[in-house]
């Protein structure tokens, strides 16, 4: 009879091959803070270092102030996440609902990126976002939330008063001497890869629309629907021109001083342009009443700023906060113990056999100890008794 080889594995290869085993262990995700029920984890946080690297590239900055720029930003990529989960989590306490407003925006999307059905859209953010369609969502809803619970606690009582904006007004009066220069917004039908009955069609089309515009349609409304322009996903937004900026028939027909003002179709060698004048600024020194919003602006932030700092302080002070050792939030609460505690290094309380039984024994033995006040013990008052 054959006899079958041991196939019990000797301890110092299994010890060998665990050791192997734990060194090839790789973490793929890292718990580096808890907030409230909420966690953030190191992939949170790549991810918002990356979307600021996008944002810098967008910007076409250079290399040395892109490394500058994201070192400075990297130091507060975690008290910002913080931040956002505390607002976020607030919301909920003030029952903040914002479901209408993802679906308008979800809607707005679809029509801007000619997206048929959400199944479709729902592809399109994985593969531009890398997150799945929930995650993109639930991350937005989280940003429309914060928005409201900052204007709402904080925004709505900075109050600037009137003698405030006549104050910065006449300390900085130099600021407001214009140039002449208007606001513009722009609507492209373009004439580009179309068919020549599409192109015969597009004057009539932009006339049409001139028409809509000035019984006051929406003009940033028929941008997102009609424009080929790429400033459709700014509403078309050009923004301030000066004078000479723009070829002479142009700036003849919008440089009038009349806010809101459509132009009429203006041929192109590409399509047809509908420009509308949003405001405008005549050549000398501003009104006050005119540049209000803009010292509101210049004035607003010095206050909201503290102001905001000063209230999600407040929201760390009442909320579960544990740090990672190797973490820092820069943003801290002063005094708040926000020290990381690990279960797996809790050890459960434990009692020996041997202590139960000494504890027993001390039970019968207090019997013996004299009672205060007397010279008797009660071991020998209950044998009198008896």
């Amino acid at each position: 009879m054959k006899v079958l080889p041991d196939m019990r594995i000797p301890v110092f290869i299994l010890a060998l091959s665990c050791a192997v085993f734990a060194a090839e262990v790789l973490v793929v995700e890292q718990i580096v803070a808890k907030v409230n029920g909420d966690i953030i984890t190191n992939n949170d946080l790549m991810r918002a270092r990356r979307v600021i690297v996008e944002e810098m590239k967008a910007r076409k900055v250079s290399a040395v102030e892109m490394e500058t720029a994201i070192a400075a930003a990297e130091k507060n990529i975690l008290r910002d996440k913080i931040d956002s989960i505390l607002l976020a989590s607030k919301g909920k306490e003030l029952s903040i609902n914002v479901d209408g407003e993802i679906s308008k925006y979800l809607a707005e999307i679809m029509v801007k990126m000619k997206v048929a059905n959400q199944e479709d859209l729902s592809k399109m953010i994985t593969e531009q976002t890398g997150q799945s369609f929930e995650d993109w969502k639930s991350e937005m809803r989280t940003n429309m939330m914060t928005q409201r619970v900052v204007r709402q606690e904080v925004g709505s009582k900075i109050n600037i008063k009137k003698e405030d904006l006549a104050k910065y007004y006449e300390e900085h009066k130099t600021e407001f001497v214009r140039e002449e220069e208007i606001y513009l917004r722009e609507l492209l039908l373009s004439s580009e890869g179309k068919s020549p009955a599409e192109v015969a069609g597009l004057e009539k089309k932009a006339k049409d629309l001139v028409a809509r515009l000035r019984k006051n349609e929406k003009f940033n409304v028929l941008v997102r629907e009609f424009s080929d322009s790429q400033t459709k996903a700014e509403d078309g937004d050009i923004g301030w021109m000066k004078k000479g900026m723009l070829s002479k028939p142009i700036e003849d027909m919008v440089f009038k001083g009349q806010k809101n003002f459509v132009t009429d179709p203006i041929k192109l060698p590409n399509g047809w342009l509908i420009l509308r004048v949003e405001d405008f600024h005549l050549a000398g020194q501003a009104e006050l009443e005119q540049v209000e919003n803009e010292i509101m602006e210049k004035l607003y932030m010095p206050r909201f700023q503290p102001q905001m700092r000063e209230y999600l302080t407040k929201l760390r002070m009442n909320a579960f906060l544990e740090i990672k050792e190797d973490f820092l939030d820069s943003g801290a609460a002063p005094g708040k113990n926000t020290a990381w505690t690990d279960p797996a290094q809790l050890k459960p309380e434990t009692v020996s056999k041997e202590e139960v039984a000494s504890r027993r024994r001390m039970k019968r033995a207090l019997w013996v100890v004299p009672i205060p006040g007397t010279k008797t013990s009660a071991t020998s008052k209950s044998q009198s008794v008896k």
